[in-house]
């Protein structure tokens, strides 16, 4: 019998509160749909690694000795040893990515750099709070909205923050509903959001969208070749989508290959939310660097669109600089949404969606230039 209360008086508060944490995400995941894929097994394996006494970490229990964890297996081997699931994740989402909007509109690109701006505040935000460098600059890529590249840069850097890192931004990636339309007010009239623009497509060829996956990866590379695994894992996703010739491939990476690594890296991230590392001051202090790192971007996106429409004829609805954050293709969606709402019929969202496409690019390449440049200072 005594036995059998050995899990239960095992119980710490700080677990309690991780079994909160866990529940929380599932609600949002369950009631209101935000990322489903991701907050439901993060929430699930937030529970799982902090019940005491129990097989998914390493452990030494009563009766049995060493056990290794399942959870903390596969932490170590696809994120900490390799960062292998962040990085073929990218291909699945590069097998989903329509680069046409973006092709037919290479002015797209300017948002996607724009909308990184977020990364740099919350750096310095970060080190004003007293974090040191690498864990500063691992803060501040929650601000690129992308939750592999988030992972890969705390992990390349070693960050002590992984699983709050983690948390934080594929948190706000499933919250941009929430968050982006907040911010975007704040920084634009109920005018300017009415403001409707006519899509014009150009001609992009088959030729084009061949090239441009191939001709992306070799620019990156040269340009920051520490983010060269994240984009060209995403370019040869696209570049699947894009040949003609490989659309088994090109399916299976969309559904079924980018199903079962969201599946696993979202059980697998819960690794780094024990109790005993994640309930910290420290923890509570990048969430709120993080929340502050997507509303910088939202507005660093729009503030660039309003500063274009000093010297355009023909204005653009500056709501679409809010879309080149990388978290495709919500941000797109929850524009176009604005957009209807403010005035009904308004289409903007072939804009948003190149804006879009654009800050997945832009957000991985702000990764590897941040792991460049803080690896040259160490």
């Amino acid at each position: 019998m005594e036995f059998l209360l050995d899990g239960i008086l095992s119980v710490t508060w700080q677990q309690l509160l991780m079994y909160g944490v866990g529940i929380l995400l599932i609600w949002l995941a369950v009631k209101k749909e935000y990322e489903p894929a991701l907050l439901l097994p993060m929430g699930f394996g937030a529970i799982l690694v902090n019940l005491p006494l129990t097989g998914v970490i390493n452990q030494t229990l009563s009766g049995v000795g060493e056990v290794n964890g399942i959870i903390e297996w596969l932490f170590d081997v696809g994120i900490e040893a390799s960062e292998a699931l962040p990085i073929l994740l990218f291909i699945g989402i590069g097998a989903m990515i329509d680069f046409g909007p973006l092709l037919s509109q290479p002015v797209m690109f300017l948002f996607g750099a724009a909308a990184q701006f977020g990364i740099f505040f919350a750096i310095c935000a970060a080190t004003l709070m007293g974090f040191d460098l690498t864990d500063a600059a691992s803060i501040g890529i929650i601000g690129a909205a992308d939750g592999p590249t988030s992972i890969l840069v705390s992990q390349i850097l070693h960050s002590k923050y992984v699983g709050a890192i983690a948390v934080a931004a594929y948190s706000y990636m499933a919250l941009v509903p929430i968050v982006q339309p907040f911010a975007i007010r704040l920084v634009t009239t109920k005018k300017e959001r009415q403001i409707s623009m006519e899509y014009k497509p150009g001609n992009v060829s088959k030729s084009m969208r061949i090239a441009f996956p191939i001709v992306v990866t070799m620019i990156v590379g040269m340009i920051a070749p520490m983010s060269v695994a994240l984009v060209g894992f995403l370019m040869f996703g696209n570049l699947l989508r894009e040949c003609g010739v490989l659309e088994n491939l090109s399916d299976t990476a969309q559904h079924t290959l980018a199903n079962l690594i969201t599946l696993l890296l979202g059980i697998t991230i819960s690794f780094s939310m024990r109790a005993d590392v994640f309930v910290e001051m420290d923890t509570l202090m990048i969430m709120a660097i993080g929340l502050l790192a997507f509303v910088f971007d939202t507005i660093g996106g729009v503030l660039f669109a309003k500063f274009l429409n000093l010297f355009l004829k023909v204005k653009m609805n500056p709501m679409i600089g809010a879309a080149g954050i990388s978290a495709f293709p919500m941000s797109a969606r929850v524009v176009q949404k604005m957009a209807q709402k403010e005035k009904p019929g308004n289409i903007i969202l072939m804009h948003a969606v190149g804006a879009n496409v654009s800050g997945q690019i832009a957000s991985v390449v702000a990764g590897g230039l941040i792991i460049s440049l803080v690896s040259s200072f160490l």
